[in-house]
């Protein structure tokens, strides 16, 4: 089924199938974008994405989308998502006719409601790091697996990088789902420039993935504490995304590991004063911005305890050093370190001579 303007009436529009019409309707505001000719496939429960032969992410028009601040749009997309698949599948149609969307990622058309503007294409691309990683930091090493393997086996603990064998960090370990990379960079800038809160929603699982890697290391109880924003800009962006992604993962965590007692602590960390953006900066003026910037509330925190410390990127580990050392100095066993993305230095690849 295609959808298109007919000539006389460019408001209206035809449904048709093999040629035939089968209805007209006003639909507003999707006037003008047909006008501007963005074509949409239109599917319900019997013409598929197989059946057309496109995926989510087909061709990309122009960007349409809803005004998501208008009540009636979420409202329409919350009775969307909350319907059985019959009427869900009508209401598809529905929604993203008279209100088509692009994906805020690739730009590509969606073809079903939602309240997040990110295609399933995108959504699913996101895979974990591979390759050699540094076994304290995390950090990847222009080294191939077998030579890896070897060097693992004589040392016995593993693979370390420059940095954390000349000033090991105070924390344990650090781990990360994905590098900082095309798609998932694209997300996390939704989310922590775009307000778009429910991004945390949707990368809180992987976030999950990370943690989870540290459970045979970890002990059984943890405070997970997320990497605090200066009061300042927290009013400003008006949430932590830190914050967000911790409770999305461990609504997650509970249910694939209720045994663990991962118990999140707000308010243990606070940035003191004001840092400019990590990015900016080299590793050194990476180190003097967060020198002396957070501090621990030693009233919300238990002596002895295990820490988890999440945040949303790790970059050369500037602040994750810092707020590990404030936090050993105020008591904590140990820390641990999780977080969705890792700034990664490109590598030189690595050919077989044979």
């Amino acid at each position: 089924m295609l959808l298109w303007p007919q000539s006389a009436a460019p408001r209206r529009f035809l449904l048709a199938s093999s040629g035939c019409t089968i209805y007209t309707a006003h639909i507003g505001a999707a006037g003008r974008a047909w006008c501007a000719e963005v074509a949409r496939w239109i599917f319900s429960e019997c013409l598929t994405e197989s059946t057309v032969e496109v995926s989510c992410g087909a061709p990309p028009g122009r960007s349409t989308g809803p005004d998501l601040g208008r009540v009636a749009v979420r409202l329409l997309l919350k009775v969307v998502s909350q319907a059985g698949i019959g009427l869900q599948s009508a209401l598809n149609d529905f929604v993203t006719t008279a209100f088509p969307s692009d994906c805020r990622i690739c730009s590509a058309p969606l073809l079903r409601s939602t309240l997040l503007p990110i295609c399933d294409v995108c959504r699913a691309a996101i895979p974990p790091q591979g390759g050699v990683l540094c076994r304290c930091c995390g950090e990847a090493l222009d080294i191939d697996m077998e030579s890896a393997r070897l060097a693992a086996h004589t040392m016995g603990e593993g693979l370390l990088c420059r940095p954390c064998r000349i000033s090991p960090p105070q924390f344990e370990r650090a781990v990360a789902y994905a590098a900082y990379e095309n798609e998932l960079r694209e997300m996390i800038h939704l989310l922590k420039y775009e307000r778009m809160e429910r991004v945390a929603k949707l990368l809180g699982s992987r976030l999950a993935d990370s943690i989870l890697t540290l459970r045979a290391e970890a002990g059984t109880e943890l405070h997970v504490v997320a990497v605090p924003l200066f009061a300042g800009k927290q009013r400003q962006r008006g949430y932590n995304q830190s914050e967000l992604l911790v409770q999305a993962a461990l609504e997650e965590l509970r249910r694939r590991a209720p045994e663990w007692k991962l118990r999140h602590v707000e308010g243990v960390l606070s940035r003191r004063r004001d840092t400019r953006s990590q990015f900016e900066l080299n590793p050194s003026s990476r180190r003097g911005n967060v020198k002396g910037a957070f501090e621990v509330d030693a009233n919300r925190f238990r002596l002895g305890a295990e820490v988890l410390l999440v945040d949303d990127i790790y970059t050369t580990g500037a602040t994750a050093r810092e707020c590990a050392k404030v936090l050993r100095r105020a008591g904590a066993r140990k820390v641990w370190v999780a977080t969705l993305a890792r700034a990664q230095m490109p590598q030189v690849a690595l050919w077989s001579s044979g």
